[in-house]
């Protein structure tokens, strides 16, 4: 279904049920898609949501601007055009980053944020020359493949390794663009030391994007609460990579915040 939010169409999927909400922003080059795996297995107990950002996969293409401050502003007025009165956040890589700058502003109903391989809140530390070959690398399905090499360290199911390819060529120039020419530079590390709600940081042991020591300084002592789960062998693309280890440490921090809120 399509929701009209913020000044653009979004495409959104629902599944589930429950007085709980989870609300998946997902990375640079991915679609509500990327979670399939993980909803198939929390739609049993939470209602699901996933969308895709402006600019990618079936949502609108036609907005001018793709700066962090937009995501996170289509993520709350999405939430709020579904009437949500309780809900965590679930962001991957660039989604991530989104879902730190809503929940550094404490927005009514969020009661945890879960991020996932994330983009720290520091401006990040990439050569110039990478960040140029970033724009045109989903150009092409050559370009594609070539990005998804460099960031996934296990090997994909093929009809998975499919989805990723067409999901990363899906998407409008500018939003392409402004990841790493724009968004990836914002420094919002000010804002994210007002975030108040439990904080998880699922990170892959050797993803090679967001690495794990680059969390440890830079996000981890930043955000108050947060606490880190490592993924073993894992790259940037944890979901996607290994989806019952994302699952389930989802799973056990959602059952630890129920027990301690008394549910």
């Amino acid at each position: 279904m399509n929701y009209h939010v913020n000044g653009v169409e979004l495409h959104v999927e629902e599944q589930g049920q429950g007085d709980m909400a989870l609300v998946f922003l997902h990375f640079y080059g991915g679609s509500a898609r990327t979670w399939d795996k993980i909803i198939d297995v929390l739609k049993k107990d939470y209602h699901c949501i996933a969308y895709d950002h402006r600019g990618w996969g079936d949502s609108d293409k036609s907005a001018a601007s793709y700066t962090i401050q937009d995501l996170a502003d289509d993520a709350h007025a999405l939430i709020q055009e579904l009437g949500l009165k309780r809900y965590m956040l679930v962001g991957h890589s660039m989604g991530a980053k989104a879902a730190q700058l809503l929940a550094s502003r404490n927005p009514a109903g969020l009661e945890a944020l879960i991020l996932v391989a994330p983009s720290p809140p520091t401006p990040q530390d990439m050569p110039q020359e990478i960040r140029n070959a970033m724009v045109h690398f989903y150009d092409s399905r050559e370009g594609a493949e070539m990005a998804l090499s460099n960031i996934a360290l296990l090997p994909l199911e093929e009809n998975i390794r499919e989805k990723v390819l067409e999901d990363m060529q899906k998407s409008a120039p500018l939003a392409r663009v402004a990841w790493p020419e724009t968004a990836m530079l914002e420094d919002i590390s000010a804002e994210v030391k007002n975030i108040h709600v439990p904080t998880l940081v699922l990170a892959g042991e050797s993803d090679p994007v967001d690495r794990l020591d680059t969390l440890k300084s830079e996000l981890l002592p930043r955000i108050p609460h947060a606490e880190l789960l490592v993924i073993p062998q894992t790259g940037h693309l944890s979901p996607l990579e290994a989806p019952s280890e994302i699952t389930k440490g989802i799973s056990n921090f959602l059952s630890k915040q129920r027990l301690e809120n008394g549910e």
